[in-house]
């Protein structure tokens, strides 16, 4: 379980940095609200017969049924809300701006599991990890994003997507206990389009959106969304939300990269300092690199261990 990790991921850092390049292109021709119910009835659409198909139709049908509940309350706060706020956030930032901002899930996440999942709470080890990533986080942003208030604006609204993450993690990692992770997942979707259908309906496009668009909203359901949350619920079951969360620190840095390739986004030094200080975060923070500890000076008598 623990090599697992690494793989895990990393993967999810290359699929999700991504996300922030797609979802720039994608509100350039549509909408939020209609840009991501088509990321969420695409990935729905891939993920129901995907269950069907691995449990069964019989036993796949009950399944899904018996996760709508969990799937009405993910499908809001861990995907149409989230996606919805990030989506409005780069109509007036820049995607690596996006991603350093969604960065702060981490602490969030460590500021919800000490009252919701006493049994995850971090330890000082990773709290120092976390806060490392946290450091680079700052160093990345490079202080203020520019934009003006819109800007601002736009950048708190990713902010808030970080704590809805961070709340719907925890909630998965409680509900994958019970239920098959695909299973959760295709709930998921279909309970975050039903979320935006509404308010899609209302902004739909008038004019068909070019192919980039489009291709980015496929690019996001496919990979971003269907793939990546299969990874999701494996690694909530494996490794925990907390360790999950990190994973929002490697995606700045890649989304960055992204960003300079695609976009003609620039890196600058700061971003390469804050570079080194996230990953440092999330070597000390998972655990992978563990932090030296002082050996006790020896005493006159001696002390009893504790228990």
């Amino acid at each position: 379980m623990t090599r697992s990790y690494p793989v895990l991921i990393g993967t999810l850092a290359f699929v999700w940095g991504a996300s922030y390049l797609f979802i720039k292109v994608a509100v350039e021709e549509i909408e939020p609200a209609p840009a991501m119910f088509l990321r969420l009835a695409v990935a729905a659409a891939l993920l129901v017969p995907f269950v069907l198909w691995r449990e069964g139709v019989g036993a796949g049908l009950a399944q899904l049924r018996d996760a709508w509940q969990a799937g009405v309350v993910l499908g809001l706060v861990n995907t149409a809300l989230p996606f919805t706020l990030i989506a409005w956030g780069e109509t007036h930032i820049d995607s690596g701006v996006a991603a350093v901002a969604n960065a702060t899930v981490p602490l969030f996440n460590a500021l919800l599991v000490m009252r919701i999942l006493p049994s995850e709470r971090l330890s000082g080890t990773r709290l120092v990890g976390v806060a490392l990533g946290f450091v680079g986080v700052a160093v990345l942003a490079g202080g203020h994003p520019g934009g003006g208030w819109w800007g601002v604006a736009g950048t708190l609204a990713v902010v808030a997507a970080s704590f809805a993450y961070a709340l719907g993690g925890i909630y998965g990692q409680i509900r994958v206990r019970g239920t098959a992770g695909p299973v959760l997942a295709a709930a998921a979707m279909v309970g975050g389009s039903l979320w935006l259908l509404p308010l899609a309906v209302v902004q739909a496009p008038t004019d068909a959106p070019g192919w980039k668009a489009v291709g980015s909203i496929l690019a996001l359901a496919v990979l971003g969304t269907a793939f990546a949350q299969l990874v999701v619920f494996r690694a909530l079951r494996l490794h925990g939300a907390s360790r999950l969360s990190l994973v929002t620190y490697l995606m700045p840095p890649i989304a960055l990269v992204y960003g300079a390739l695609l976009l003609d986004e620039t890196i600058t030094a700061a971003a390469i300092a804050g570079l080194a200080l996230i990953l440092a975060g999330v070597a000390v923070g998972s655990g992978v690199l563990r932090l030296p500890r002082r050996e006790p000076k020896p005493e006159a008598e001696p002390v009893a261990p504790r228990p």
